[in-house]
């Protein structure tokens, strides 16, 4: 919902510079639900934010400067509703989601700042589940065992970015390049820097009618690469499509990270079906670790569903289950990676060995503004 007046008095008293604005909107999610969780044998029935949509609070605006050329700013950060907080480890609200201002026009898009990487949006776009709840590859291809030790913090978002977008009007063809210089650090920004991170991304794709396809890369230089030049990147190949029959949706992913030996690769099939006013969801995930005879066996298998009541266009009630089947030495679980439900882990000596069933069901509500 756009609430100018209100949403320029709120910039206006952050920076004091939001006159020259001629749209500026404040949006957000609002999703809390009840939820039960288990992880080998500890259980658990809690309140969790963002099982369907992750919370945020933002503020976004664009400047018309004539010519067809605009300026635009995006600000968004991430909330914890059920205890009242910000989205952060300290429970502050600040912009790690999205931190973004842009000059587009007939060219397209050039865009500075923090924002998501271009692979993670293929696989987003590719994956029914978006990359929320108990159904998402997000719970595979995020975790531990996914990043195969490289320290790599690109998988989903990177600081210091430069990025390009196509424009629209060009047959279908869409696509983006981005590069993130290597500066994550505790006071980045500053004097401090510690070297790593740095990416280079890309995507390209082709959505015309019921059919959408693209594929996607990306390679960061880990802290260990800056260390060591010889020490291996992490990259990440990733090809995903779309095919809207109408009475189904049906989506497909392939997913795969490599550092060094190592490989890491998931495998989506994912399917939206709408019920009247509803949607049902069903989601198969399978994460395979190769490369050394220690990730032989760290694999894991993600199968879930959820259904979707739609109140309003804005207003959503939701019920979803999901399991992940850890083969030994893996520890990876629906709503997150080694633990789920905000904390909630298996016993100490199931930690240890892996193996074990993490399984989670819940009901919720989400509201958008």
């Amino acid at each position: 919902m756009k609430k100018s007046l209100v949403a320029f008095a709120v910039l206006s008293a952050f920076a004091g510079a939001a006159s020259a604005q001629s749209s500026v909107t404040v949006f957000g999610v609002v999703d809390l639900s009840v939820n039960s969780w288990k992880n080998g044998s500890n259980s658990q029935t809690r309140m969790d934010s963002n099982q369907m949509n992750s919370n945020r609070l933002g503020f976004r605006g664009t400047e018309d400067l004539g010519g067809g050329l605009s300026a635009s700013f995006w600000l968004e950060g991430g909330m914890d509703n059920s205890v009242g907080l910000g989205g952060n480890a300290n429970g502050g609200l600040d912009f790690q989601r999205r931190s973004t201002v842009s000059l587009s026009g007939a060219f397209g898009e050039i865009r500075l700042g923090r924002d998501y990487t271009s692979p993670f949006i293929l696989d987003a776009t590719f994956d029914v589940y978006g990359a929320n709840g108990m159904g998402n590859s997000l719970n595979l291809y995020a975790s531990a065992a996914a990043t195969m030790g490289s320290g790599a913090g690109t998988v989903v978002r990177a600081n210091n970015m430069v990025a390009y977008f196509l424009p629209g009007g060009l047959g279908g063809l869409y696509g983006s390049v981005q590069f993130s210089a290597a500066e994550v650090g505790a006071n980045d920004g500053g004097t401090v820097k510690t070297a790593g991170n740095g990416m280079t991304a890309g995507v390209i794709g082709y959505a015309e009618g019921p059919i959408n396809v693209a594929i996607g890369m990306a390679k960061t230089k880990t802290a260990a690469n800056a260390a060591n030049p010889s020490a291996p990147d992490f990259t990440v190949t990733n090809i995903g499509g779309s095919y809207n029959f109408g009475v189904v949706k049906v989506l497909g992913l392939w997913d795969q990270h490599k550092y060094g030996a190592l490989k890491y690769t998931t495998t989506q099939l994912s399917l939206s079906i709408p019920v009247g006013a509803g949607e049902i969801k069903a989601s198969y995930v399978r994460g395979d670790a190769s490369g050394s005879v220690a990730s032989q066996n760290k694999d894991s298998t993600l199968v879930a569903a959820e259904y979707i009541h739609n109140l309003s266009k804005r207003t959503a009630l939701y019920a979803q289950v999901g399991q992940v089947d850890n083969k030994s030495g893996t520890a990876a679980a629906p709503g997150g990676a080694a633990t789920v439900g905000g904390g909630l882990a298996a016993t100490a000596a199931e930690l240890a060995v892996g193996g074990f069933k993490s399984t989670g069901y819940g009901v919720g509500v989400r509201h958008s503004f």
